[in-house]
């Protein structure tokens, strides 16, 4: 064996391992976070696939194997991420026509704590003009910063923290029913309630920001996948419901499709594009981590990923047409199976166990 062939068998195995290690159900923070860079992932497989090509004489049925498992696991990788490019089926259909009254927009942005930029998110806001605005990792310097835009977002919701889990949630339309919910830990708030639309209708909202798997935050993902997983099983696929915020988690991965089986809601960048949102400063390392989902009584008028407000996250802004009558214009969702559901019941377990007993 010569150097290019151990070379090209060393690269092939270390660059399998994010494959195998994203097939697994282990929730180590060092491995979940193999499942948010699959586009890196694959363009590296590519990479390594053309190297072992070239490198190799296929005298052996390993330098076989190994080119079929680089295969493999790119087309794993392919399959993940195909729905949220350009040539897939739009889950979401786009709105047609005039009617005003039923529309509703959302900004969220995950401000940065120490992000000192606030005019930059303020001009933002003045432009969009959404009627939902939601900061993230927002505290009381945010807070008093923001003060000047509650003459047009009379209804708000306030949650400054210093520990990066701080959220602040202002809207021009009516707020109902508001509980803050502390679900799986004491530290990390959650949002939930109603917004009134201009016609009478009330839609049912949550807003999210659970702790991420990282070395800085939390070892496993359990608690992430506890709240989002907690979160889909109480949502009622029959209500109209929004779901936002910076969920830490990317749209394909495991606990994200779960989430939206469960809850029966709808992913509008399905057919439309990755809309990454972290990290701001570095174009290569980039996913979606903020996330607006909806149910199926909804069609799309607008989505777009805002410019830098020099924050680690882009904010992104929808606008949503309330159509129930036309709902079936949408893509269906997928059931959960019934070991789906089992995981998720054990992952919730698991969650609250580990509160219990912090």
């Amino acid at each position: 064996m010569n150097i290019p062939e151990l070379a090209a068998y060393i690269l092939g195995i270390i660059i399998l391992f994010p494959t195998v290690a994203s097939i697994s159900k282990l929730d180590n923070w060092w491995i979940r976070d193999f499942d948010f860079p699959r586009l890196q992932i694959s363009t590296l497989i590519i990479a390594v696939l053309i190297y072992c090509v070239t490198a190799f004489d296929f005298s052996a049925i390993w330098e076989y194997i190994m080119v079929g498992l680089l295969a493999l696991s790119f087309i794993y990788q392919a399959i993940k991420i195909y729905p949220y490019t350009y040539i897939a089926s739009k889950q979401v259909k786009e709105y047609v026509g005039e009617d005003v009254e039923r529309q509703i927009s959302v900004l969220v942005s995950n401000v940065l704590t120490t992000n000192d930029k606030y005019d930059k998110l303020i001009k933002l806001i003045i432009r969009e003009n959404p009627d939902l605005v939601l900061t993230l990792e927002s505290d009381k310097k945010w807070e008093r910063e923001l003060e000047p835009i509650e003459e047009e977002y009379p209804y708000t919701v306030k949650i400054p923290q210093d520990n990066l889990y701080g959220m602040h949630l202002y809207s021009k339309l009516e707020l109902e029913d508001i509980d803050i919910q502390y679900l799986i830990t004491e530290e990390i708030p959650s949002v939930h309630g109603k917004v009134k639309l201009r016609t009478g209708e009330k839609i049912n909202i949550h807003c999210l920001h659970p702790k991420p798997p990282s070395p800085s935050e939390d070892d496993t993902s359990t608690n992430r996948d506890a709240e989002l997983l907690l979160v889909g099983k109480e949502i009622d696929g029959k209500d109209s419901t929004l779901v936002f915020g910076d969920l830490n988690d990317v749209a394909w991965s495991r606990t994200t499709k779960l989430f939206l089986r469960l809850s029966g809601l709808l992913d509008p960048r399905i057919g439309r594009g990755f809309y990454n949102t972290f990290h701001a400063q570095y174009p290569v390392f980039r996913w979606p981590l903020d996330h607006v989902f909806h149910s199926s009584d909804f069609l799309l008028l607008k989505l777009k990923r805002l410019e830098d407000i020099g924050s680690d996250h882009f904010p992104i802004f929808i606008k949503l047409v309330y159509q129930p009558l036309q709902k079936d214009q949408n893509g269906e969702t997928e059931e959960p199976e019934e070991e789906e559901e089992e995981w998720a019941e054990e992952k919730i377990e698991k969650g609250k166990q580990s509160e219990r007993t912090s």
